[in-house]
């Protein structure tokens, strides 16, 4: 296990690999740990880090750092500790809205940025996430399987203040400003099954700039790289070996999100 101190308090992140940087930020259910088969599949070309936010994992639990600016900060910090200067981000739920902030916040640090599961708003997000245990929450959103346990096993060590503070940060945050104004080259994944995470309505290629695309998960609910492991591991081996700068519109987008999106 490794960690390092940023402002007295100790956060916990893991890495595999060598080559370009490649940052793996977690949701609101379940820690760094669920990225272990991401990051092997990753290192094989990259540096994969994975880290547990302030109130997550074996991060430690300092109230005050709960917010969603708190831990985009923190993901600046953890960078500048490490001595990273450009990097990819793959964030997914919470992990997502946070690495949107920081690539808006900080553009020339962020070489491209995948979002799985990114709600479009505090509204898009179910209430049930700030209503039920973190034990519950897990057995909604996870399918009892080997590729989920490590995902069951580590979502009750959050605190679930550090999921309440995030909510009730992002009640007063531009999200769609903050994506209208994105920068970097983006590819947006979706669960289609996704209880927790209400899909956009208009996500159509015509309705996205250049630089920005989607791909749904037919199969996939709010975890995609645990429900369709295969896929979702070509798909981000595919988008990490982009040549900088390239648009994620070169990969395929299937008929079926097509019609979904109109």
């Amino acid at each position: 296990m490794s960690a390092i101190l940023i402002e007295d308090g100790v956060v916990h992140y893991e890495v595999l690999g060598r080559g370009r940087p490649v940052l793996l930020l977690h949701g609101w259910v379940g820690s760094w740990r669920y990225w272990i088969p991401s990051m092997q599949h990753a290192a094989m070309r990259f540096r994969a880090y994975a880290l547990d936010f302030w109130g997550f994992g074996d991060t430690d639990h300092l109230s005050e750092r709960y917010t969603v600016n708190a831990q985009v900060t923190l993901v600046a910090q953890f960078l500048d500790k490490l001595g990273i200067g450009r990097i990819a981000l793959v964030g997914h739920g919470l992990g997502a809205l946070v690495g949107m902030f920081f690539a808006r916040r900080w553009p020339e640090r962020v070489e491209r940025l995948m979002a799985i599961g990114l709600p479009e708003s505090y509204e898009a997000i179910s209430a049930r996430l700030q209503r039920e245990d973190l034990k519950t929450l897990s057995d909604w959103l996870l399918t009892p399987t080997p590729s989920t346990e490590a995902a069951r096993m580590e979502a009750p060590k959050a605190d679930p203040q550090a999921i309440v503070a995030s909510l009730k940060a992002l009640r007063t945050m531009d999200v769609a400003g903050a994506f209208a104004n994105l920068q970097v080259p983006t590819l947006l994944v979706y669960g289609l099954k996704d209880p927790l995470i209400r899909l956009p309505e208009r996500l159509s290629p015509e309705q996205l700039p250049e630089h920005v695309h989607v791909i749904p998960f037919e199969a996939s609910g709010h975890f995609p790289m645990l429900d369709e492991g295969s896929k979702f591991h070509r798909l981000l081996f595919d988008f990490l070996t982009l040549a900088p700068g390239e648009s994620p519109r070169k990969l395929q987008l299937k008929e079926e999100w097509k019609r979904r999106v109109r």
